[in-house]
């Protein structure tokens, strides 16, 4: 009877501790966009949390029930501290992720069931369930290796919907936009200003993966849509091109080339390559739109023809004579052709001009007349976590939290310089820069202590480098406070004295929970 009441305790033990290890490391693998290399260098980046302790307690289990025959209790150990935590972006329960959970069941729990229920002797099974323990952390890399072949079917089948709806609308317009940053703004801007004239779908928020491109076209492309605007991202060589084969833009953009997912990457060069691969997808008769301020994109070299646009520059368009305050900005646009209109958006920031102007270009160029995108520009509003001002119990917040990189995070400095007070910046600093990460930090460490009165860095793990350039620059160290969570560093924020000015709190990147 007591063995009986031991083995049942046991059992119930490891399937607790097996479930909520697997979701955690699903819950990761979603985060790293389901790429096995990508996991697979998180788990060595976390081996400490994520690996030894399963083995350590599988190993625990065995000399426990070896011992004094007790292999429950630090199974039982595992089970509890392995509890779910609050997550920012919380695992979504999609199709693939159910079909990768079943499979991960059928692999680990139902065998360990069977040798249970066919043999009599608890330390065998102890022994079995300590193995799957102690393999937990590389299961889900297990089943998506055995489900690779039917998601690809079932993917396959999506894009050959997808194109089958695409080559049911020939008279609809696609534009391809990537870019290592500023796509997702441009991609808004533009959405808006085409609106002006024509019927436009875009890919909502931040769908820019082959699936979220086709779940979109599925979804929402409708007969009367005039234009597709398309949003591509990339984090290897070659991700563009996979996306130009399924939708088959006629037009493309390119924002910005620069070192962002190094990582993966590679090189810079690799970067170029691949954003490039947009504009060799392109038809003779299309439209090739570039950010003419970039020096990558200039260094590149590109051999077909294509449209420029610039800040105070020498593009096909340009702005100037731009003014920036709190409360938005002014500028004046000039095209190739001497036409020059001015315009005035409530956003703030010289790199929003820059998107703006873009999408001007790319409107104009549709047959937009300058004059009636001036009040479609008006109209424009801040795309979500990128910039956005909000204002709430006397704190003024800018919400700059979404994906900070070199460019983008030097222009967020730029936009909290041009307010007046109490100036805060709430950051975890920048990832995915590969051998280069260290030093843009650092750097990006020195343009806080030129702007900032206060600085709060989040995490331990990330916080050197930023606090290596911080000291160069000569901050105080009674400026800086370091936080283990973003809700910790919130409310060390909201706590400080500003000495009677407005808090003006920037909040530069969020890591999603795999970093």
């Amino acid at each position: 009877m007591k063995d009986t009441i031991l083995f049942v305790l046991q059992c119930i033990a490891f399937v607790v501790a097996l479930v909520f290890i697997v979701i955690d490391n699903m819950h990761f693998f979603q985060l790293n966009s389901y790429k096995p290399v990508t996991q697979r260098n998180w788990l060595k980046k976390n081996k400490n949390r994520k690996i030894i302790i399963p083995v350590c307690f599988a190993i625990l289990s065995l000399a426990a029930q070896l011992l004094f025959g007790l292999g429950f209790i630090p199974v039982t150990i595992l089970a509890v501290s392995s509890f779910p935590k609050k997550a920012k972006k919380p695992l979504v329960y999609t199709p693939r992720v159910n079909r990768m959970l079943t499979t991960c069941s059928v692999i680990s729990v139902l065998p360990v069931c069977l040798i249970s229920v066919f043999d009599d002797s608890l330390m065998y099974a102890t022994a079995v369930q300590a193995f799957y323990l102690a393999i937990s952390p590389v299961l889900v890399l297990i089943a998506n290796l055995i489900n690779k072949p039917l998601e690809k079917h079932i993917n396959n089948g999506y894009i050959k919907d997808a194109k089958r709806i695409l080559a049911a609308c020939p008279d609809l317009k696609i534009i391809g936009i990537t870019g290592s940053y500023g796509k997702t703004s441009v991609k808004y801007y533009l959405h808006t200003l085409l609106q002006a004239k024509y019927n436009v779908l875009m890919t909502p928020e931040s769908y820019n993966t082959p699936m979220g491109v086709v779940k979109t076209i599925r979804g929402s492309l409708k007969a009367t849509d005039e234009i597709f605007i398309c949003e591509m991202g990339a984090r290897w060589v070659g991700d563009i091109k996979e996306l130009c084969d399924i939708v088959h833009p006629q037009h493309g953009v390119i924002t910005s080339v620069g070192p962002q997912h190094l990582e993966s990457f590679g090189s810079l060069d690799n970067v170029k390559k691949t954003k490039f691969e947009l504009a060799d997808s392109l038809g003779n008769e299309g439209y090739l739109f570039l950010n003419g301020n970039d020096e990558n994109i200039k260094d590149y070299g590109c051999k077909r023809p294509y449209i420029s646009y610039t800040v105070e520059g020498d593009g096909d368009y340009n702005a100037s004579n731009i003014a920036v305050n709190s409360k938005g900005t002014t500028f004046t646009v000039t095209t190739k052709d001497g036409e020059s209109e001015d315009f005035s958006t409530r956003l703030i920031g010289r790199h929003n001009v820059l998107n703006i102007v873009g999408a001007i270009a790319i409107a104009h160029t549709f047959g937009v007349p300058l004059k009636m995108l001036r009040g479609q520009v008006r109209k424009l509003e801040g795309v979500p976590h990128r910039l956005a001002l909000t204002h709430a119990n006397g704190v003024t917040i800018i919400d700059d939290a979404y994906n900070s990189n070199p460019s983008g995070s030097k222009a967020a400095l730029e936009a909290l310089a041009l307010f007046e007070g109490y100036k805060i910046i709430v950051t975890p600093g920048m990832v995915e820069l590969g051998d280069k990460q260290f030093e843009l930090n650092k750097q990006f460490g020195k343009y806080m202590a030129d702007v900032c009165d206060y600085v709060v860095l989040v995490g331990e793990r990330q916080a050197p480098p930023m606090l290596e350039g911080l000291k160069e620059a000569g901050y105080g160290e009674d400026k800086i406070f370091v936080a283990s969570t973003i809700q910790q560093a919130l409310t060390h924020v909201y706590a400080l004295n500003a000495k009677g000015e407005e808090k003006i709190i920037l909040l530069e990147n969020d890591l999603p929970d795999n970093y």
